[in-house]
């Protein structure tokens, strides 16, 4: 992916790189030894039983996600997955004129970049929107470990069908949801992955993920805050009524909630 194939400012087309976030200054130390209880914060290792799960502490590594990483483009071998514990990820869609559409989002609940086949090229590319931590594991590992069986595989095809109903409701969305309801369902996304109610976040990025004007989203914004559901302030949004966003956004929203509700169910059994 080249430097010019994101938009989001009038100028110049931001790189993939590019794209702005909170930021993540700290480094972690090469290598940190990989603990049972950290591995708990990313909800489909923590749904491993713990022996399967010890299998592959030799293989984790926590890594630092900083804001705006690309952990693979579009078109690139897919050489590690990497489960997310406080980072939050999303996976973009980059047409050759700049034009960006975000496809998914994948936070504490997921994995990024999974693949089972050997040689297999990444259809989408993936970046970092809000810094923090996460696992990887070469994509070697992964295989290996799915080819064994035991509870790893069925976890990671219910986690693909999950998936695959985000992306679903994003293409509905995407047609037939108003800015408004688009601006509460990334809200909504966000909100699930984050640990409290506030996100920092700027016009600039929703933009770009929506792939709609600036000024669209600005307007929509202060729509949702004159109606009382959100209170946004230059680089942050705080959610003040969940209920009455998700109200707002409508079917797309709930659709893709529920298959995630029912993944995390069928995991708890």
């Amino acid at each position: 992916m080249n430097s010019t194939q994101l938009g989001g400012t009038a100028q110049k087309a931001p790189s993939v790189n590019q794209i702005p976030g909170n930021g993540l200054e700290s480094k972690v130390a090469s290598k940190p030894v990989v603990s049972y209880s950290g591995t708990q914060q990313n909800e489909l290792l923590a749904a491993l039983p713990r022996h399967d799960l010890e299998t592959l502490f030799d293989h984790l590594e926590l890594v630092a996600l900083p804001a705006g990483k690309e952990l693979f483009e579009y078109g690139s071998k897919l050489e590690n997955v990497y489960f997310p514990t406080t980072a939050i990820v999303s996976l973009v869609y980059v047409m050759e004129d700049g034009a960006t559409t975000e496809i998914a989002v994948i936070g504490h609940e997921g994995v990024v970049g999974m693949s089972l086949f050997m040689g297999e090229r990444a259809m989408c590319s993936a970046v970092v929107q809000s810094a923090g931590y996460g696992y990887r594991l070469k994509t070697q590992y992964l295989r290996d470990a799915f080819n064994q069986g035991g509870a790893l595989p069925q976890l990671l095809m219910r986690y693909t069908n999950a998936l695959f109903a985000q992306m679903a409701q994003n293409a509905v969305g995407g047609r037939h949801s108003s800015i408004e309801q688009k601006l509460c369902r990334w809200l909504l996304d966000r909100l699930d992955r984050s640990p409290s109610n506030e996100l920092k976040v700027t016009q600039e990025l929703i933009s770009i993920m929506l792939g709609v004007r600036r000024e669209s989203i600005t307007a929509a914004a202060g729509k949702l805050q004159d109606d009382g559901l959100i209170q946004y302030r230059r680089g942050n949004i705080t959610v003040i009524d969940r209920q009455g966003l998700e109200e707002y956004a409508g079917e797309c929203y709930k659709v893709a909630k529920t298959e995630y509700d029912r993944l995390l169910e069928d995991v708890a059994r």
